[in-house]
């Protein structure tokens, strides 16, 4: 078979291409993006700055918008050959979560490419996929080559606390940034997963479970300790907390959740029962993409109590973290005030709704079709995150997300024990495969694809 010239020139390409996002990859990294929460962080306007320059020496005309002081994004939009095309969202996060240096084997921000990886915070949530993003780019300066549809690239603050400084600030002040846009691509999605047969899935993700961040809040009488207290605030939360906890959250099966087991009970030729965890094991690695999403949960993760050890307190605390699945929403929260009763209030918390896109149709393809394109034993299923990203704040413009950040490791790289974790790397093979998917999408034409397999 002949290979076309296009097809040629993004194989001459994909070597340099690969080198520039490994040397993008460490330079990120060096920029300390910690985030704190609360509206604390650090660095994110200079890595912004930096963006922007780089965009500009490849022909681009960015912005650099500050939401606060130092809270910073930068957003470029690349024109397409085809004015009439629906534009496309690709999204990544500067900010990182901190790193506690002395848990590290190297300093976390080095950014040092050795031993086939690239070294650091952030190599992997997200700044690999942020310098794969500045690569395409700078290829297309290289090469010439131009995408179909205009592409918003937005390089954005905050996405590892609320997302206020970042893509909730764009959203809500500069929409008319993101004009004409119908898809956004981000974390977290067509990475390598291996199957128990030795083969290859890239889960795409159409979904998110939303958020519910809730404070409850237990009253009682203040004593001294010594005393026996039947109105104690610190027992009541305790009864409550244990009760949310054994709660068994009913099993619900999503379109994007009913798609990925079909897919692979099919791949596998097994039979698999959602709600039984012995049976969700037998998908090997895959069992994680599946095993948070077929029901709702509920944590606590804070608790606040007293100020002394002899004196009962009249009221504690506890911070949740609740995750909804779509459609869920009305009942999560009737059972939770239903545990809670009338001795334990909540407040209204921080809120996100699930979103979701369809699986189904001509962009899904278009990033399947990019994928099997440098892997074609590959298996393409949609799946929904377990938790949330900046594909929330997107959504509310109309936009249909999808977590497509695309990478391959070897068997028994444990993407998830890196990210937010210690001694995070990402490879330099998967920033290379990676970069050359995410081009062949930026340049695919999706409503071809669409009518070639209609």
């Amino acid at each position: 078979m002949r290979t076309s010239p296009a097809a040629e020139s993004q194989l001459t390409e994909s070597a340099p291409a690969a080198a520039d996002a490994a040397e993008l990859c460490s330079r990120l990294i060096r920029f300390d993006t910690s985030n704190f929460g609360g509206g604390q962080s650090r660095g994110e306007r200079a890595a912004a700055e930096w963006v922007a320059e780089l965009l500009t020496d490849a022909g681009q005309s960015p912005v650099v918008l500050e939401s606060a002081p130092g809270r910073a994004s930068t957003v470029v939009r690349i024109p397409g050959t085809d004015p009439a095309a629906p534009a496309l969202l690709v999204h990544g996060h500067l900010d990182v979560v901190p790193a506690e240096a002395a848990d590290w084997s190297f300093d976390p921000f080095c950014g040092e490419i050795r031993d086939g990886a690239v070294w650091g915070r952030g190599a992997l949530d997200m700044k690999d996929m942020d310098a794969m993003m500045l690569a395409a780019v700078r290829s297309f300066a290289r090469t010439g080559r131009r995408p179909v549809r205009d592409i918003v690239m937005a390089f954005v603050a905050d996405e590892e606390d609320t997302g206020a400084y970042g893509a909730g600030f764009l959203v809500d002040k500069h929409p008319e940034l993101f004009e004409g846009v119908s898809t956004a691509i981000g974390e977290s999605g067509a990475y390598a997963v291996h199957l128990p047969d030795g083969t290859r899935l890239y889960p795409i993700a159409t979904g998110e479970r939303g958020s519910a961040w809730l404070t409850i809040t237990a009253r009682g009488a203040a004593g001294h300790g010594s005393r026996r207290h039947s109105d104690n605030a610190v027992a009541k939360l305790a009864r409550v907390l244990h009760e949310l906890t054994a709660h068994q959250w009913p099993v619900v099966i999503t379109p994007a959740v009913g798609a990925l087991l079909h897919g692979l009970a099919a791949h596998l030729g097994i039979e698999l029962d959602p709600a039984d965890p012995a049976s969700l094991a037998r998908l090997g690695e895959a069992a994680r993409l599946v095993e948070a999403t077929v029901s709702n949960t509920l944590n606590p993760t804070m608790l606040t109590a007293g100020y002394k050890h002899n004196v009962i307190p009249s009221e504690a605390k506890a911070g949740l973290d609740g995750r909804l699945l779509p459609g869920t929403e009305e009942d999560f929260f009737q059972i939770v005030d239903a545990i809670l009763g009338e001795d334990v209030t909540r407040d209204a918390g921080g809120f996100a709704a699930p979103v979701s896109a369809p699986h189904d149709g001509p962009e899904f393809a278009a990033m399947a079709a990019a994928v099997r394109a440098h892997d074609p034993a590959g298996l393409v299923l949609p799946y929904c995150m377990s938790g949330g990203t900046d594909a929330k704040a997107f959504t509310a413009l109309g936009i249909d997300c999808y977590g497509f950040a695309p990478g391959n490791t070897p068997p028994g790289f444990d993407h998830w024990t890196y990210v937010h974790g210690v001694d995070e790397r990402v490879l330099l093979d998967s920033l290379g495969f990676g970069v050359q998917v995410l081009s062949a999408y930026l340049l695919s034409d999706p409503r071809v694809i669409k009518e070639t397999s209609a």
